[in-house]
């Protein structure tokens, strides 16, 4: 039976905070259990109020199930039995109890008891507006001071009323009880940041997102402002990481690669015995060495001073020639990563092209390929070694000076890396706001002078001007967030190396004065310190650079993932063109579910014949032209060439069989030689200007200063919309192809321009098979069939005179535009005599 003693040891007064060069227990285990209960139940009273009155229950569907929330309330439940099993301790021994023991033991448990009761409270409950996500400041704070308690003891290690002496049993067993606290503390002040048991968004948030079903709807790239961990997905991330910095097929750069990887390994060596032998050189130079030994200790030093170079090795030779011969390999995996992701883009169906925002996409796929490198730097040449680094330090100071060194260091590291990695993490929302605000300005900027011809007609250079300038400002609001928010995870990092560096040297300098360690070995340690320190001060840029590479990948692994709609089969043949007949039979297509654009359409056009489509806008011409083309693919039936299915042949195979003239010609920025030689990239010059002659624009282009020579300007703006037409024409007559697809090729021409542009594109279709989408139905007299379609349906179908005589809706669009040609006439005609009259 334990003997119950007075309230403190020794017969000992409370009041004496301070005795034998540490807190008195007596004292510290009255303060610490009080000031815990205080907070718990002051604070925690009115945040109870609060949800009393202002909270609700939150549906069950939204609570989360998390392993981790079951681990915060075990570790809750544990900290407040702990002091029992202290007290049973003391039972058991025999030892004497004194009174703060057992005001400890109670005022513990009903302050964990308290965290218990608020821990749950949180996790059921919710504020009614409630718009943050994570645990209230009352269980923050109480975890932050439980944990801070747990490192105050630490100065009392020099206290002989205190266990660190680890003497007899009951000292070792109370360093047990203390370290239990210690870890249980710690994790569940690192828990409380990440918070398991609560939503990962704001519960109101997730309701209305409910309500507006929100997941139904699938943006071309996915809101850079979401809230999920930059590491979600990183072992998928790293697969696809690794086979560019394995360069396969190259055994040259995989030997630069495993080269590296040595050099590597021997900067870690270096990092080693540098300090060594700077403590050699003073340990010899105080017992008054021989000459030629400290000369030669120098000389080492100073070699491998001059491979390691700075602290961090940063400017050794070592680093120096890994850093010149990682550039290959560097330039390997950009250029890899551009050809791929480019390659990618261009394989992507024209639903997606036509969704896109050019400006957000480049911006992301310029921010994503140039993060690669920085990735596969940042973590295999500085994150990989700075942990090692940790590693052999911890190892070397516990097993060559003692293992309280290597204790601080591992508490000092633990604690640098966790707050770096927890504040980070808190500030990646910034970093994502302002790229997605960096997105917003560069995509304005773009779509404004892509169309600044409209800008021009409205007079909007002014508006366009301040929307610009609102983007820029946003941008700028959270680009200072970022800025700040890094300056306070600097300030962390600096406050905790310095503690850590002062409490280890101040250990190294006792035992120097206890004649336990030599000059040499302080020397030492600190030399080895701060050169452990000073990577690990980089440690915070390498993380965030890292986290930041990858906030400005996600885009562009998103952009990897947009799967292909349309993709060629498995085993797919080529497609063996003979005649060039085409066969739709029973086709079926929708743009998006529940509207069908064709619905059951067949028909077939022979060798060499000509088909026109006429409609109504919105009647599926153009969707024919696109599915034929194999921009989409059927929903239901099928289409036939020569026989072959089209789904099941190569599309690259199709589309060289197959010539296009769009009705809006779009050239690319270069000149128009080039802009034909598009349609055959190897044609030579002889041939272009045979296909230009062939489209009746080659004496035009000879009338410009520069002849062939001529930049078009983007998109062709230089060009008339008529001479842009003729160069569609000659580049799908230097293509030469069997199929030829005009769709609505001169609907956005005068007159005179469209006849002689008919002209022109009869000499390319005579002996094809052609199928025109038409808009004048002057232009298709001569077709050998015409297909009437309706909505999604054809109608009528036959040649000019035969559709004329069924007097269907053929011949009511036909005398339709009649009527509406001799009107413009008549009108044109009666402006004359006016203009004669005024002019006499």
């Amino acid at each position: 039976m334990a003997v119950l003693g007075g309230y403190c040891e020794g017969n000992n007064s409370i009041t004496q905070a301070w005795v034998q060069q540490g807190f008195q227990p007596c004292f510290f285990f009255t303060l610490v259990p009080s000031v815990l209960l205080s907070v718990c139940l002051l604070l925690g009273a009115l945040q109870y109020a609060c949800y009393a009155r202002f909270s609700r229950a939150m549906e069950p569907k939204y609570i989360p199930r998390s392993r981790l929330y079951r681990i915060q309330v075990l570790l809750s439940l544990f900290l407040a039995l702990q002091p029992f099993g202290g007290l049973l301790w003391q039972g058991v021994g025999l030892r004497r109890l004194y009174g703060y023991m057992l005001l400890h033991a109670c005022l513990w448990t009903l302050s964990w008891g308290c965290a218990i009761g608020l821990l749950q409270l949180e996790h059921t409950r919710v504020l009614a507006h409630d718009r943050t996500r994570g645990h209230g400041t009352v269980l923050l704070l109480f975890w932050a001071l439980a944990f801070a308690a747990e490192n105050l003891t630490l100065v009392c290690w020099r206290s002989p009323l205190w266990w660190w002496a680890l003497e007899d049993t009951n000292q070792k067993v109370q360093f047990g009880f203390w370290l239990l606290r210690y870890i249980c503390t710690f994790m569940l002040f690192v828990l409380g940041m990440k918070a398991p048991g609560l939503p990962h968004k704001p519960y109101m948030l997730l309701v209305n997102e409910e309500e507006r079903d929100v997941e139904n709807s699938q943006p071309l790239l996915t809101d850079a402002s979401r809230t999920t961990s930059t590491w979600k997905d990183f072992r998928r991330k790293l697969r696809l990481l690794v086979p560019y910095m394995w360069p396969r097929g190259n055994h040259l750069l995989q030997g630069l690669v495993l080269f590296c990887m040595a050099l590597m390994g021997l900067e870690r060596a270096i990092n080693v015995f540098v300090p060594i032998y700077y403590k050699n050189i003073v340990n010899e130079l105080t017992v008054g060495a021989p000459w030629h030994t400290l000369a030669w200790t120098v000389c080492s030093y100073v070699g491998l001073k001059f491979l390691q170079g700075g602290g961090a090795g940063s400017t050794g030779f070592v680093s120096n020639l890994r850093t010149f011969l990682w550039v290959w390999v560097q330039q390997f995996t950009n250029r890899q990563v551009q050809v791929q992701l480019f390659a990618h883009l261009h394989g992507l169906s024209l639903r997606w092209h036509l969704g896109r925002r050019t400006g957000e996409v480049l911006r992301s796929v310029d921010r994503g390929t140039s993060s690669i490198n920085s990735l596969l730097s940042y973590i295999v040449f500085s994150i990989v070694p700075t942990i090692a680094d940790i590693v052999i330090g911890i190892v070397y100071f516990t097993s060559v000076f003692s293992a309280w060194f290597g204790l601080i260091i591992f508490v000092c590291m633990s604690l640098y890396l966790t707050l770096t990695i927890f504040i980070t993490e808190w500030r990646t929302k910034y970093r994502r706001d302002m790229n997605r605000r960096d997105n917003e300005a560069k995509s304005r900027a773009v779509d404004s002078l892509l169309n600044f011809e409209t800008v021009k007609y409205y007079n909007a250079e002014s508006y366009e001007v301040n929307r610009f300038n609102d983007a820029i400002v946003k941008y700028q609001v959270s680009e200072w967030k970022v800025s700040a928010s890094l300056g306070l995870l600097n300030q962390t990092q600096n406050l905790v190396i310095g503690l850590g560096l002062l409490a280890g040297s101040l250990l190294c300098a006792y035992f120097v004065t206890e004649n336990k360690l030599q000059v040499g070995d302080f020397v030492l340690f600190g030399t080895y310190i701060i050169q452990l320190y000073t990577p690990l001060n980089w440690f915070g840029t390498y993380y965030r650079m890292i986290q930041n590479s990858f906030v400005d990948m996600e885009n562009m692994f998103e952009l990897f993932h947009e799967d292909q709609e349309v993709k060629d089969v498995v085993n797919a043949s080529d497609l063996h063109l003979e005649a060039g007949q085409i066969e739709f039979e029973n086709v079926h297509f929708s743009y998006m579910d529940g509207k069908e654009i064709l619905q059951d359409v067949s028909f077939s056009v022979m060798p060499g014949q000509t088909l026109a489509l006429v409609g109504p806008s919105g009647s599926g011409k153009s969707t024919i032209i696109r599915l034929l083309f194999r921009f989409y693919d059927v929903r239901g039936g099928c289409i036939r060439i020569d026989g072959q299915d089209i789904s099941q042949v190569k599309q690259a195979s199709l589309r060289a069989h197959i010539g296009v003239v769009p009705q809006d010609t779009v050239l690319f920025n270069d000149t128009i030689a080039n802009n034909i030689r598009y349609g055959r990239i190897l044609a030579t010059d002889q041939e272009v200007q045979e296909a230009a002659r062939a489209a009746d624009i080659h004496d035009r282009i000879l009338s410009f200063p520069d002849g062939y020579n001529t930049q078009v300007g983007e998109r062709g703006l230089k060009l008339s919309g008529g001479e842009k037409q003729r160069v569609a024409i000659a580049r799908t007559i230097l293509k030469s192809p069997h199929i030829i697809l005009l769709d609505e090729a001169t609907s956005a021409l005068d007159t005179e321009t469209e006849r002689n542009i008919q002209a022109s594109l009869a000499k390319v279709c005579a002996h094809r098979t052609t199928i025109v989408v038409a808009h004048r139905l002057s232009t298709v007299v001569g077709a050998d069939q015409i297909l009437v379609l309706k909505d999604g349906h054809i109608v009528e179908r036959g040649r000019h005179e035969e559709l004329l005589q069924k007097g269907g809706v053929y011949a009511g669009m036909w005398l339709q535009q009649q009527t509406r040609d001799e009107g413009e006439s008549k009108e044109h005609h009666t402006e004359k005599p006016q203009g004669s009259k005024k002019g006499s």
